[in-house]
């Protein structure tokens, strides 16, 4: 099996829905994409803790096969993001983020790591993930998250990242404001001639959209799910996906596919519960069954 690292947020969340007040929880980037990748491979984690963290929590992620040896434990508190969701469950509004030990953050590759097969970095500062890129040149193939803040206010630095990795996995609305393209096609086109030659664009309720060698692929969401919180299921995506392209140790179109319906099945059981609940109860069978399902949905016979 293939190598696989994520550099990312390990963190506390306090999340408000219509039907739930300010329900706190595990939550953070590494920890939802290293959750799901952990069911398809042995995930290797990079993150800080703040001394208040309760070192149980990631029981569930040792049992999973999770390496955190890599986790350090910083002098202070731990990440701690509030976020609140309207009626449709959409996008979150922030209401509050304390960084603590995130913000002293310096990740730090062991020699091994450094020659890994596959690296996501996490939606973290541009800065951080091209320190990482710095540091693993010889990483077989380099994925990466970002956001609308670095976008806006950090685009200089998040183009010089764009211009090293060999994936972006990003939303929609992301896409169009970083490509100020308004059409997903010609958005995809814009951001692949920044570098990544790979773009996978997650559109929320609308499934995903995936741009490689002029080849389009549209997948759907998974339609059996009720959402209670859709908080890291875009981190979740990501772990189903680059988690499958460990398994199978190479990047190829077929396998790329594989790793989209994975990561569209896996993110449909974090939504299903609050923080890691939904993720903590999926097995691999649980997993191919969804799978089946949206595989079935996709089906169509020939024209003639």
């Amino acid at each position: 099996m293939a190598s696989l690292i994520v550099v990312g947020s390990i963190a506390l969340d306090t999340i408000t829905t219509p039907s739930h007040q300010e329900k706190q929880g595990l939550g953070g980037s590494a920890t939802y994409f290293s959750a799901a990748a952990g069911l398809l491979s042995e995930p290797q984690v990079i993150a800080v803790l703040g001394e208040d963290f309760r070192l149980e929590e990631l029981d569930f992620l040792r049992s999973r096969g999770v390496n955190l040896s890599q986790v350090k434990v910083g002098k202070g508190k731990t990440f701690q993001w509030q976020g609140s969701y309207g009626d449709d469950l959409g996008e979150a509004t922030t209401l509050r983020t304390d960084l603590n030990v995130f913000a002293e953050f310096k990740p730090q590759l062991s020699e091994s790591q450094k020659n890994c097969d596959f690296l996501f970095l996490g939606n973290i500062l541009p800065q951080l993930q091209w320190d990482v890129l710095e540091q693993a040149e010889n990483a077989r193939f380099v994925a990466a998250d970002t956001m609308n803040l670095w976008i806006n206010n950090e685009n200089a630095m998040l183009r010089k990242v764009l211009s090293r990795i060999n994936m972006i996995v990003i939303n929609e609305a992301e896409a169009k404001l970083l490509s100020n393209c308004s059409d997903i096609r010609d958005a995809a086109r814009a951001i692949r001639q920044m570098g990544p030659e790979i773009i996978v664009i997650k559109r929320g309720a609308f499934g995903s959209f995936m741009l490689h060698e002029e080849r389009m692929f549209l997948a759907p969401a998974y339609l059996g799910s009720q959402v209670i919180d859709p908080t890291g299921a875009g981190d979740t995506f990501a772990g189903g996906l680059m988690g499958t392209l460990a398994r199978f140790g190479s990047v190829t179109n077929d396998n790329l596919r594989r790793g989209i319906i994975t990561g569209t099945a896996l993110a449909s059981f974090t939504i299903e519960e609050y923080s890691l609940g939904g993720l903590k109860r999926v097995t691999l069978e649980s997993l191919r069954e969804r799978y089946a399902l949206l595989q079935e949905m996709m089906r169509f016979p020939d024209f003639d």
